[in-house]
């Protein structure tokens, strides 16, 4: 015997396929009352008639309507008028869901991350092949700040003008007018791209700081952000192991290690935080474990809701971090 229900009405069906009971929702039939009851069956819980009818019949094996376990029967079906209804209902949920996924910081966070590596990638060739291309005419140019250097040539109207803001020789072989106006073009383009990244990353610091304080305030807000899409959104960081956490992003080279035998990669992302990537090579390992076993408690601290780390908090972790050091200034001997 099988408990048939839809958001309209709930059935009981023998094992020949007879209805045996049938109780349609005889309410007020609003688009807002179907959408709670939509919402309702979404959730995974019965509707009231579902209800009264398994207290009838406890013996029955309650399933929803379009389960594939159904057996073939005559399920009362609704009109067209309240299919209307129905149709309409589904859609306001879609758009709620929508919105609701627009609220939704780890989503948010993944964009705001491959956006910021798509971008920085993009900026980072502009500005490579502006200083290139300059420095043809200009080789003499000592280029101590690259950002420095990309305003000056968007800034210059002519060769001679680049050549005396740089403090420079005005060279021999220069650059006709409309090579010049497309040098100026690049560097224009190029220092409106690093403009971009920079107000990119700014959005993407408040953010993570917002959603993940406690890991923002241990690692710095980016590398929160990366682990946090990495690991595909703040709950499930705060669930993975701390070995998972320390090779977040080293997943190719732990897959090779597993096919290969090749010795396992000791850390992923967090190689970028300069408790890691500063340290001598042979004590990287050690502050990558420790340090991955304080993200995940900073991880479920933010996921719980609990009380934000501080500058306290941290200062601990980064006398760990110098004890470590300490304990291992040589390196290991190899026997």
């Amino acid at each position: 015997m099988w408990l048939w229900y839809d958001w309209r009405a709930a059935a009981v069906v023998n094992e020949h396929g007879h209805l045996v009971d049938v109780m349609q929702w005889d309410g007020h039939m609003t688009e807002h009352a179907v959408v709670e009851r939509l919402r309702l069956i979404a959730a995974g819980q019965p509707i009231a008639e579902a209800v009264e009818l398994k207290r009838r019949f406890p013996e029955a094996v309650v399933r929803v309507h379009g389960d594939p376990d159904l057996p073939e029967a005559d399920w009362p079906q609704p009109s067209a008028e309240q299919q209307a209804i129905a149709d309409a209902a589904a859609l306001r949920l879609a758009v709620e869901g929508v919105q609701a996924a627009a609220g939704d910081p780890d989503r948010r966070l993944e964009h705001l991350v491959r956006g910021s590596d798509e971008l920085r990638a993009s900026h980072l060739t502009m500005e490579s092949r502006l200083i290139e291309w300059a420095g043809l005419f200009f080789p003499m140019t000592t280029v101590g700040d690259r950002n420095a250097y990309v305003r000056s040539v968007a800034a210059s109207e002519t060769p001679t003008a680049f050549a005396e803001a740089m403090g420079v020789a005005v060279p021999q072989e220069l650059p006709s007018e409309p090579e010049w106006r497309s040098l100026r073009e690049w560097g224009e383009s190029t220092a409106q791209a690093g403009g971009r990244l920079d107000r990119m990353e700014h959005a993407l610091r408040n953010l993570a700081e917002e959603h993940l304080p406690s890991v923002s305030a241990l690692v710095g807000p980016l590398l929160a952000a990366r682990l946090c899409v990495e690991a595909h959104g703040r709950a499930r960081l705060a669930r993975l192991p701390s070995g998972t956490v320390q090779i977040l992003g080293a997943e190719k080279a732990f897959f090779h290690h597993l096919k290969t035998g090749a010795p396992s990669p000791k850390h992923g992302h967090i190689f970028m935080h300069p408790w890691i990537s500063r340290s001598p090579r042979w004590v990287r390992g050690k502050i990558a474990r420790m340090l991955a076993g304080k993200i995940s408690i900073a991880a479920k601290i933010d996921a719980f809701e609990g009380e934000a780390w501080g500058e306290d908090d941290v200062a601990k972790v980064e006398q760990r971090v110098e004890a470590l050091r300490e304990a291992n200034k040589q390196p290991p001997s190899r026997r």
